[in-house]
């Protein structure tokens, strides 16, 4: 439980600390600059729209700022949530990436402007600027080759793949039957068969119910369609992990770490897979990248005790073998490795 430290006296309580030459900023003066309350500030990390820091740097301002906007325009959590999710595994969490890409909602969509170029928040997918000269032009040549008819039909069905999405998103947060939910993705796919964020969150509601077969299915079919999709890849490889096939679920993680090697779900995942087939070092390497992308969440815990276990067992004198370093682990941390919670969807 998170102690509320306003309720101190104020002779307890720390002094607000001002900004760091280095450019960091501690909690109570982000609170101030952005004009949120620390409450509210727990509650986005409950939330799991920002990860738990005591210090934040100028691209953590962005992203909250960008979250208590669209939270203002009643934008719920979870839909957030799977938005800024989505967004960094398909662009990495450069430290410029809320300064270069805003997040704006539109009808009841939620969509993406970099520089020019505007994408659907969640599927990624690439979207056309009505008002931009070219596209027009486009238009105008569609009607003077007698193709307009079929242009606007494909616009048509794109919306109405967009509002299927979007009407899934809402029936999640909302709790609504499941059945309600997948017919609702289905709908997407059926009017944008090109539509892989409908898939993969189609096996997310499968892998959920370990319905492993229709999750998989779902995963192969959104990377069929995109294969630098690195939340499919993530998931498919949680799937085979979950199923106890090591070498695809490691194949999918690292190609997921591949396109985004920022991904800090996947570096976790990838740390405990290597950790229980006895491969410490690529292990030590994925918990140390792991723990330079969240030091104080509870994740972060387990994983630093991990690495501390690992880091213990692998110092050995002479010229002991890699077996014998396995088993040392091995007798070191038990079954702790196949009991640490894997990181999923």
């Amino acid at each position: 439980m998170l102690r509320d430290r306003s309720r101190l006296p104020a002779s307890l309580r720390a002094e607000p600390a001002p900004e760091r030459e280095n450019g960091v900023y501690a909690r109570g003066h982000v609170c101030r600059l952005l004009r949120i309350s620390g409450r509210q500030l727990r509650s986005w990390e409950r939330q799991q729209l920002i990860p738990e820091l005591s210090e934040y740097r100028f691209a953590d301002l962005l992203l909250l700022k960008t979250i208590g906007r669209l939270r203002q325009e009643n934008i719920p959590p979870l839909r957030l949530r799977r938005t800024l999710e989505a967004l960094r595994a398909r662009l990495g969490t450069s430290p410029k990436l809320f300064d270069e890409a805003r997040i704006f909602k539109e009808g009841n969509t939620l969509r993406v402007r970099i520089g020019k170029h505007m994408m659907e928040a969640l599927s990624g997918q690439l979207l056309f600027d009505f008002h931009e000269p070219g596209v027009n032009k486009l238009f105008q040549l569609a009607r003077n080759e007698k193709q307009s008819d079929r242009v606007a039909a494909e616009v048509r069905r794109k919306m109405e793949a967009d509002a299927w999405f979007e009407r899934g998103l809402e029936q999640e947060r909302i709790g609504a039957p499941l059945e309600q939910i997948i017919e609702a993705y289905e709908k997407a796919v059926e009017c944008d068969p090109q539509a892989a964020g409908a898939l993969v969150n189609l096996g997310t509601i499968y892998f959920n119910g370990h319905a492993w077969s229709d999750a998989e299915a779902q995963y192969v079919k959104a990377l069929a369609i995109d294969p630098n999709y690195p939340l499919a890849h993530f998931n498919l490889g949680n799937l085979y992990d979950e199923r106890g096939d090591f070498s695809n679920a490691l194949e999918h993680y690292l190609a997921a770490l591949k396109l985004c090697p920022t991904y800090a779900d996947a570096h976790y995942n990838t740390a405990l897979l290597y950790q229980s087939q006895g491969d410490l070092l690529s292990a030590v390497r994925h918990w140390k990248a792991y723990l330079k992308m969240d030091s104080v969440s509870t994740w972060s815990q387990i994983a630093r005790r991990e690495l501390a276990k690992l880091e213990a067992a692998t110092v050995l004198p002479g010229a002991r073998s890699a077996r014998a370093a396995a088993a040392a682990a091995a007798a070191t941390m038990g079954e702790a490795p196949a009991s640490e919670p894997v990181r999923d969807q």
